[in-house]
């Protein structure tokens, strides 16, 4: 009677692991790497497309004929503080108003995919992956905003700024699967795009499912002159701040011998 039970539990337990075993298991990985891990700045720059490229594996040869795998590439710049000022007219005269402070929020954001981003997955899942310029979580700062109202009305006018400003971009097909394995992706790079350092992430999915995400770091830094004297005013500062005293004062003095009358 003793045996029977026990085999009674055992069954379903085995069939449990039978059950797991038969379930589908995403064995699908993505590998991204950058045409170059570093972009010196210069004062001569004038922006740059950047270079990504990618690799499926494990990938299941029915769905890539079917081309039912989408590639979303970003890069995302170091996070940094804004503020968004509402500019009122008083008196005529143009004036700051209110303002909402937000932190922790990406400099700049590019990104690129193989289609439009609504023909990929859903809203939501793009919300819980905060991908997408409109799905940013773009936290505000502690007491850095007045009612809820504001909050919601400068949160949407960020990304806007950011978008006019060319800081975020998004560009859709301008992800290219250049054989049944391998993609590439073209990002945007502005002219005033942020120094330091910037993460690279594609997001890989199947029939809208979200499956893998591959990252990678790429350094953006100032040369040339400007990486001098932006190295000079970090490290010297008090020596900076003399020299440039010295330098007004030359210049003006200069400027009093050119143009002087007598």
């Amino acid at each position: 009677m003793i045996a029977v039970r026990a085999l009674a539990l055992i069954v379903p337990i085995l069939a449990g692991q039978g059950a797991l075993a038969q379930q589908p298991v995403n064995k699908e990985t993505v590998e991204i790497g950058l045409s170059t891990d570093t972009i010196a700045i210069t004062s001569g720059f004038r922006g740059t497309d950047l270079t990504v490229f990618g690799a499926l594996d494990n990938a299941d040869p029915l769905i890539q004929r079917q081309g039912r795998y989408d590639i979303v590439v970003i890069l995302e710049g170091p996070a940094r503080n804004f503020v968004v000022r509402r500019k009122d007219r008083y008196f005529g005269i143009w004036v700051n108003a209110e303002s909402v402070s937000f932190q922790h929020i990406p400099a700049s954001y590019s990104l690129a995919s193989t289609r439009s981003l609504q023909d990929i997955t859903t809203p939501k899942i793009f919300r819980q992956l905060s991908l997408g310029v409109n799905n940013i979580f773009y936290e505000p700062a502690p007491d850095g905003f007045g009612s809820s109202e504001a909050l919601q009305e400068f949160t949407t006018e960020l990304p806007r700024l950011k978008l006019k400003q060319q800081l975020y971009s998004q560009r859709m097909g301008d992800v290219q699967f250049l054989s049944s394995t391998l993609f590439r992706a073209t990002l945007s790079l502005p002219a005033n795009v942020p120094v330091g350092k910037h993460v690279a992430r594609a997001y890989l999915f199947r029939n809208g499912e979200f499956l893998r995400e591959s990252a990678t770091s790429l350094n953006i830094v100032k040369a040339g002159l400007e990486f001098r004297i932006y190295r000079a005013a970090n490290q010297h500062s008090l020596l900076y701040g003399l020299f440039a005293v010295f330098l007004a004062v030359l210049t003006g003095w200069m400027g009093r011998l050119v143009f002087r009358k007598d």
